[in-house]
């Protein structure tokens, strides 16, 4: 099955021909490592992946999660490759080992967990939620809250979550509720009621350790007034033992369209006022300390809606190419024609390439964020760290909305490609699009996200942060405009980058006058486009670097040649591939892109006007 999860030569092509991470390397951050580690570690998490957490994929959906007076069980499926995940150090892979991490790159743990996440989610969540946690509580906790839990929940010996979400406060976090009273030893008393909270309570490990968003007595209203304090489930003596359960419970746990395995709980704070937590950080500070943890988990969730559609991906295409159905179209009408694998119709293939075209971008969008993180750590100087910071800002939006909804995208037209076999139990796609749905719900729905885009990260700098984007495309497009068969790529591009510039100042425009809701009723539309270019801008610089060793392995720039080569040779084809996947979507679907981005200019106005009876029901 492991054709079925992700294309590891894709996966080598990103690192070693488009970003050339090799280069990394030279700093002196990383200058202990190779390319040799690099492949050995991604390979290890392969084997983790395909060999021991796969398999659960399917059987910890039909098992569930158990709920019973106060208790979760997971997947009893899960355990050992929990256990596997914990002991192979992989949570922290890309952490300083001074705070219990391997120090490797950023990129490199996002090519590894290509085959974590992407096995099953269910379980690797477990394990992302815990890091989140730890780090925030080494970049805002105090030396005593660092010793307690930072090597532990690094680990994956304890778990981590985030408790945020209450039912009157979702997305808008300044109306919460709960609240905290200093006690005289220092700690608080927490009370409240929290839900939708992944991975809130579970028996995969002895503590879970819960980042929570309260306020204090007396604090200001809305998201100023709001602290963030470290509960753990059963409370942590000064000695690193544990002590007495906290008053931290769990109430129940949805059922859920997805994700089954994975315990999404309700949890009461305080419900025998006994349940005590310590300050993380500043009063009133809270959400600027829980953002660190949320910036990375929006990054990681577009990562886990890429997956779902890199794996039903290669699943449609083995599909396509085994099941026999129907007669070649340019057969005629022989009935004594033989049925033809479906990969043979044009409609299918058209479904296969566009789909490839979205994976394929996909993947170079997000491992060029990954490689932002650690161009980032790697900076010599205060402002080219201050350049890359910025870039994950402006792209931490786009990622997780886009691919989100691209990856679900995708998962869809994995079934359709099945057919009626897709829609049943029997194949794995319809899981994956079930599970793959809640990434445009959870961290931010995606509509908060385009707000963001449009609202902050649009104008950051004066703009200046959104135009270096700009300027890195406008790079692409000058490459590839010296490669003579991507001319005309790069000149489709290019109007579409112009288009994506016009329509961004306009908006921007709008959302600073008395315009403002209908420049927001059109931030969604706005972040598509912009995931559209990336696309775009993504597969060409694939196509840049792809078409001059296809005219080296072919010795020719024919076309007629390098079809010939592409038929016998693996790595022909491979490379071939990034060159047709670029002419498809640039072709096909960056034309409509403009066109969206027209129906932007002309911003109708009826969202906003429309009467709420209008509506009907």
């Amino acid at each position: 099955m492991a054709q079925l999860l992700s294309d590891r030569r894709d996966i080598d092509f990103v690192l070693y021909e488009q970003l050339k991470i090799e280069d990394i390397v030279k700093s002196e951050k990383y200058n202990e490592l190779n390319r040799k580690m690099f492949d050995m570690v991604i390979s290890e998490a392969r084997n983790l992946g395909i060999k021991e957490i796969l398999p659960t994929y399917t059987e910890g959906d039909r098992e569930g999660v158990q709920f019973e007076n106060g208790t979760v069980t997971v997947p009893q499926c899960f355990h050992r490759p929990y256990r596997l995940f914990v002991e192979g150090e992989w949570i922290a892979m890309a952490e300083d080992p001074d705070v219990g991490g391997q120090g490797f790159p950023w990129i490199i743990r996002q090519a590894a967990f290509e085959y974590i996440i992407g096995a099953n989610f269910a379980i690797a969540g477990f394990g992302n939620l815990g890091h989140g946690t730890a780090k925030m509580i080494e970049l805002f906790g105090t030396p005593k809250q660092k010793a307690l839990f930072l090597q532990k929940v690094y680990s994956g010996q304890w778990g981590g979550t985030m408790l945020l979400t209450e039912p009157g406060a979702g997305s808008d976090v300044g109306a919460l509720t709960a609240t905290a009273v200093k006690n005289p030893d220092g700690t608080y008393s927490i009370s409240g009621n929290k839900i939708f909270i992944t991975c809130g309570e579970h028996d995969l490990t002895e503590n879970i350790i819960h980042p929570v968003l309260a306020r204090i007595e007396g604090a200001p209203p809305g998201t100023r007034g709001i602290s963030l304090f470290v509960v753990p489930k059963i409370w942590v003596n000064d000695d690193g033992s544990l002590g007495e359960p906290n008053d931290i419970v769990c109430s129940g746990v949805e059922e859920k369209m997805g994700i089954h395995g994975s315990p999404t709980c309700s949890m009461v704070l305080g419900g025998k006022g006994k349940c005590r937590g310590l300050l993380l950080g500043e009063e009133n500070k809270g959400l600027m300390v829980m953002f660190h943890m949320m910036n990375e988990a929006r990054l990681d969730v577009g990562t886990q809606g890429f997956l779902h559609a890199s794996a039903a991906y290669l699943y449609a295409v083995n599909y396509a190419r085994d099941r026999l159905q129907g007669k070649d179209i340019a057969g005629g009408k022989d009935p004594e024609a033989p049925q033809v694998p479906i990969i043979r119709h044009p409609d299918v293939r058209r479904m296969l390439l566009q789909m490839k075209a979205y994976v394929d971008g996909m993947r170079s969008f997000v491992y060029y964020a990954a490689y932002c993180f650690d161009k980032k750590r790697t900076a010599t100087t205060r402002d080219e760290k201050e350049h890359y910071h910025d870039f994950i800002e402006l792209l931490t939006p786009v990622i997780k909305a886009y691919c989100s909804e691209r990856g679900q995208f995708v998962c869809e037209q994995a079934i359709q490609v099945y057919g009626g076999y897709g829609y049943t139990k029997e194949y794995p796609v319809e899981q994956l699009y079930r599970d793959c749905k809640i990434t445009s719900i959870y961290e931010g729905t995606n509509g908060i996200q385009a707000m963001d885009l449009l609202g902050r990260k649009l104008g950051m700098k004066n703009g200046t942060v959104f135009i270096d984007f700009l300027n890195e495309i406008k790079t692409t497009i000058d490459q590839a405009g010296e490669i003579p068969r991507l001319v005309d790529l790069a000149s489709r591009v290019e109007k579409g980058l112009n288009r994506l510039s016009e329509i961004a100042l306009h908006l921007s425009k709008t959302a600073s006058s008395k315009d403002m809701k209908l420049a927001f009723a059109y931030a969604h539309p706005f972040m598509e486009v912009v995931g559209d270019v990336a696309m775009a801008w993504m597969l060409l610089w694939r196509a840049t670097v792809a078409v001059p060793k296809l005219e080296k392995l072919t010795g020719s720039a024919d076309v007629a040649a390098i079809q010939s080569k592409v038929a016998k040779n693996k790595e022909a084809a491979f490379y071939d591939g990034q060159l047709k996947a670029a002419e498809f979507f640039i072709h096909s679907i960056l034309p409509a892109t403009i066109g969206k981005m027209n129906a932007i200019a002309i911003a109708n106005p009826a969202a906003i006007v429309i009467h709420e009876r209008s509506f009907g029901g």
